[in-house]
């Protein structure tokens, strides 16, 4: 095995679930198809529902909709590769495509993460200053503040993207995993930089634990407040505001927090299967379900929808029948 210091890979291939037996390639073509739909057209219909609902311009869901859109471009970033590698064994990669597929991975995901914690900075401002929240939080500092996190984080994943690129590749070009991220495309160079990793594991890090250090503070403040409340009924009401972003934050951090953990402690998963099938599960899972969080947990989107299914069965009932 001859190492040098001079890139010779051209293109990489995606392998996917490596021990995935073929009979079964279609049902779990048809699973992540499935994923992809709910992914854009779960959080597609946000996006419009609350474009097209003037009541809800507000500021929480201005933060949904941000949320939403990291959701929906992950998925176009991630799925359709996967996808066509098991309906058409399309496993090639180009060098540049993998290395652009990694960026817009760890950069949504750090956005999704900073995202997160501005939602948790709302609920806490509503909860507990709720006379500043007018001043505080509005559609224009939201806008501002979501867009900033947008550009710098883009910026800060282009560092980690050029580090990565100034190591050679010139030995093994396959890619066991099911898109392209840091961890797999490193580990194929032919020498390692302990500099690069350094910086790499601390703008993970940052990424993370940043933001998460806030939001448990950020909820532990709110619980406070809400535990003061004299009236059971004031609190389970309360309590309820918070329920959509405690539930999807949860989602987003726990599984995430697990397998960082369970990484540092040396931990090792049986097959690379079941730890492929965990990154899938934390990484899909909170995009495909949030819409239903969203519909079924928020107050104002809940109400509209009820009212406009109930309008909807009442016209139908009303209408005329014509033999």
């Amino acid at each position: 095995m001859i190492y040098t210091n001079i890139t010779t890979v051209k293109d990489f291939y995606i392998l996917g679930f490596p021990g995935l037996l073929p009979q079964y390639y279609g049902p779990v073509s048809a699973l992540l198809l499935l994923t992809f739909l709910a992914i854009v057209f779960g959080n597609g219909f946000i996006l419009v529902f609350v474009a097209w609902q003037r009541c809800l311009h507000k500021p929480t869901y201005l933060i949904f909709c941000h949320l939403a859109l990291t959701d929906i471009a992950f998925g176009f970033v991630t799925l359709p590769k996967i996808i066509a590698r098991y309906w058409w064994n399309d496993m090639v990669a180009s060098f540049g495509a993998c290395f652009t597929q990694m960026y817009f991975v760890h950069a949504l995901g750090a956005i999704h993460s900073l995202i997160l914690l501005i939602m948790a900075i709302d609920r806490f401002i509503a909860i507990c200053i709720p006379l500043r929240y007018p001043v505080l939080l509005t559609n224009k500092i939201v806008s501002i503040v979501c867009v900033m996190f947008w550009i710098v984080t883009f910026f800060r994943m282009g560092v980690v993207v050029c580090h990565a690129l100034t190591l050679p590749y010139c030995n093994s070009n396959v890619i066991a995993q099911c898109y392209c991220d840091r961890i797999s495309i490193v580990r194929l160079a032919c020498r390692k930089d302990k500099y690069i990793e350094d910086v790499a594991f601390g703008f993970a890090m940052f990424s993370l634990l940043f933001p998460l250090s806030f939001i448990v503070c950020s909820y532990f403040a709110i619980i406070i407040s809400v535990l003061k409340l004299s009236s059971s009924e004031g609190r389970y009401r309360t309590l309820t505001t918070c329920t959509p972003q405690i539930v999807i934050t949860s989602l987003y951090y726990i599984p995430r927090c697990f397998v960082y953990l369970a990484y540092f402690l040396g931990f090792k998963f049986p097959n690379a299967d079941i730890r492929i099938t965990v990154i899938l599960l934390y990484s899909l899972l909170p995009a495909a379900v949030n819409p239903l969080i969203y519909c079924f947990k928020t107050k104002d989107i809940k109400e509209i929808l009820i009212k406009k299914l109930k309008s909807t069965k009442i016209g139908i009932q009303r209408s005329p029948t014509k033999y």
